[in-house]
């Protein structure tokens, strides 16, 4: 059967609720990466690149206001016929279906993260959070209206932190985008994670519920959650550790 908009796949996406309150003011989705396998494998909720999102999921779901899913993507990795874009696309259409229009946040690790700032476009994403996407530099999308957070480790050896910068100069053009990287933390975010998670949970708390961040106003997450006004889009932290660099140089 056909799944998103390009193809057809060997699988279904899937929806793994974490929390759902009777009335959620608002929706969460994260998404996994993990690279590509021969045969187009499908993704199992026991890989890695699955269970890491399983604390950041739980972590933003604290509080109860927010209805919070993980999906599974279709198959493994990310192809030019079907992407995890596309998956993105069938989970938001599912979450209209079960909640109406609620304010929806894509949170996403490594292609997750990818596939969250190329998703956004759909409507009903109000903000997005990439961590240590994997991207390439010609990455771009229209996400006016919307509020995006970059945040990648400086030792992150496979997704280049020098290409998510520039993506997010690219996607500033359009949208209020905040940059803070992580010193010393690497790809699968095991050293430093609270620092992953603590970001993700605070900034899409704050953002769709319009709450104030939780953190410290010395927290680079502060700033990039409190908003910018337009055409004052600042990258919190860059990757080589300058603070307030502007996004639109």
């Amino acid at each position: 059967m056909p799944v998103g908009k390009t193809g057809s796949v060997p699988t279904q996406p899937r929806l793994v609720a974490t929390r759902v309150p009777d009335r959620p003011e608002a929706a969460v989705l994260v998404l996994h990466g993990g690279a590509q396998r021969p045969g187009r494998p499908e993704v199992s909720p026991a890989q890695l690149s699955v269970v890491r999102m399983v604390p950041i999921a739980h972590r933003i779901a604290r509080g109860g206001r927010l209805a919070v899913y993980r999906l599974l993507n279709s198959f493994r990795g990310w192809e030019d016929h079907h992407t995890p874009v596309d998956d993105v696309a069938w989970a938001m259409r599912r979450l209209r279906e079960l909640h109406g229009d609620l304010p929806t946040s894509l949170v996403g690790h490594s292609l997750g993260g990818r596939a969250a700032l190329l998703g956004g476009v759909e409507h009903g994403v109000r903000t997005v959070v990439a961590l240590n996407p994997w991207v390439h530099r010609t990455d771009d999308a229209d996400l006016t209206g919307r509020r995006v957070l970059v945040v990648h480790g400086t030792e992150d050896r496979v997704a280049d932190p020098r290409r998510s910068a520039a993506v997010a100069r690219s996607l500033a053009r359009t949208a209020d985008v905040g940059y803070v990287s992580v010193p010393g933390a690497r790809h699968a975010m095991l050293r430093h994670g609270s620092v992953f998670e603590r970001a993700a949970a605070g900034f899409t708390r704050a953002t769709l519920l319009d709450a104030p961040h939780p953190g410290p106003a010395s927290d680079p997450v502060s700033p990039c959650a409190g908003g910018r006004a337009v055409g004052d889009r600042r990258m919190t932290k860059s990757p080589r550790g300058q603070t307030e660099h502007d996004l639109a140089t």
